[in-house]
């Protein structure tokens, strides 16, 4: 049985419903790490707005940052969390 309780996956849910930010995890699935411009592009939103959306991934623990000099770089925060947006987008 799952250690999962229903407050947590409906936490994760709720950061999930956004078609903004389910457009950056779906483009993160070619597993590189992307930059919050292109982020912003790939969903069709503002930087402003992305970085918004961004932050409510990393915080959700979706998302990880990378930071190499002044650059932030964002990708998947492992494997289990792609392996959860495909399952996700094998159901829609």
């Amino acid at each position: 049985m799952p250690t999962t309780s229903a407050p947590d996956l409906a936490a994760i849910a709720q950061v999930l419903a956004s078609d903004a930010r389910a457009a950056m995890l779906l483009a993160l699935l070619d597993g590189r790490a992307w930059t919050l411009s292109e982020l912003a592009g790939a969903a069709g939103v503002s930087r402003p707005t992305a970085s918004e959306h961004v932050d409510r991934l990393v915080g959700a623990g979706l998302l990880e940052e990378v930071r190499q000099g002044r650059h932030r770089y964002l990708r998947l925060a492992g494997p289990t969390v792609a392996e959860g947006i495909e399952s996700l987008a094998a159901l829609s």
